[in-house]
């Protein structure tokens, strides 16, 4: 079981290569394969986790949550789409109808980017890079420009105002974002995301950068534009942010794209602090990739759990925090992490 995804891969290469295909041909048909099969299990968990926090909402405020459509309601999801599906898609007719069009269908390509070098387990990753949280970073960042692209394309006001607090939010929470990250690229030296989770064989990162994790928790919430952090959508104010002119599969879009950074966020969680495929108490009877997919849901339920218990708060206390709080704890934590370092190798430690 532990390199049950790995032995299937390593079969399809066998298979191709008996073919006579060329080398390259071989190499180009597994990375489309594993990307195929990657943006499947992104739509896949997007649909999940859009049921999840429906439960997880009804749980915390004492309801039952969807429990009609199919057993448990779990094709709820399944009949909302297929009713998004069916609904006409409105274009202003001031918009930009290209860039209108393009934005939704561009949404996805950044998580996707992202899970490219994302490890599900040991040797899992489509592509190991030794750069890959670079890439993760630099890749993380694109989703920017398309809710600009959105709010810009549709010729509306509020979407216009809401395109425009996306770019303050999510250009403001990077940098403590970055700046969390520092902490453990100190330690290991590396920017491949598979050493750093093999680093943390002895301790965990929670526990030896516990205000990075809190840091970089808080900022990855904020990127995603969830709640307590959904400036972008305040309906209060801006209707739906730049998601405003948008209908039918545009919004879905837009929605399920939501659910699917948070899962990238949920991921990189896992594995910066919290070990990623690697088993607590030294229970290796589990599959690596088990422990994963249980870190990642718990990270997950965190966020819901945020997002249900806490109301959204102001633009300015958004800012402020971002600003104030956060940039000089992620410095603060940057300072202390090289003092340690360099009291522990003066020491011979």
């Amino acid at each position: 079981m532990e390199n049950l995804f790995t032995n299937l891969a390593g079969s399809l290469r066998a298979a191709l290569e008996s073919t006579g295909l060329p080398a390259i041909l071989t190499d180009t048909s597994m990375t489309m394969v594993k990307l195929t099969a990657i943006l499947v299990f992104i739509l896949l968990n997007a649909l999940w986790l859009v049921y999840m926090e429906r439960k997880v909402a009804g749980y915390i405020q004492f309801r039952p949550g969807p429990n009609r459509v199919g057993p448990k309601g779990l094709l709820q999801t399944t009949a909302d789409i297929g009713k998004l599906m069916s609904k006409e898609v409105v274009i202003p007719k001031q918009a930009d109808k290209v860039l209108f069009l393009l934005a939704p269908a561009l949404v996805f390509a950044p998580p996707l980017m992202v899970f490219a070098v994302v490890p599900f387990g040991e040797n899992m990753a489509a592509i190991d890079m030794n750069i890959g949280l670079f890439y993760f970073l630099a890749v993380a960042s694109l989703s920017t420009v398309i809710f600009w692209m959105a709010g810009w394309s549709s010729n509306n006001k509020y979407s216009l105002l809401g395109g425009m607090r996306v770019v303050a939010q999510m250009v403001s929470y990077e940098l403590p974002l970055v700046l969390s990250i520092l902490g453990v690229v100190m330690i290991t030296g590396t920017l491949n995301i598979s050493e750093i989770v093999r680093s943390q064989q002895g301790i965990w990162f929670i526990f030896a950068q516990p205000l990075a994790f809190l840091i970089f928790f808080i900022a990855g919430v904020a990127e995603c534009n969830r709640a307590p952090f959904d400036l972008a959508e305040g309906e209060s104010e801006l209707v739906a942010g730049p998601f405003t002119e948008y209908s039918g599969m545009g919004f879905a879009m837009f929605f399920l794209a939501e659910y699917a950074s948070a899962l990238v966020i949920s991921f990189m969680c896992a594995i910066l602090f919290l070990g990623g495929w690697l088993a607590p108490f030294g229970m290796t009877f589990i599959p690596g990739w088990i422990w994963m997919f249980l870190k990642v849901y718990l990270v997950m339920f965190l966020i819901m759990w945020i997002r249900w218990t806490y109301p959204r708060i102001r633009v300015d206390q958004l800012m402020g925090f971002g600003w104030k709080v956060l940039v000089p704890l992620s410095l603060a934590n940057i300072f202390v992490t090289g003092l340690v370092m360099k009291i522990f190798k003066m020491l011979g430690w």
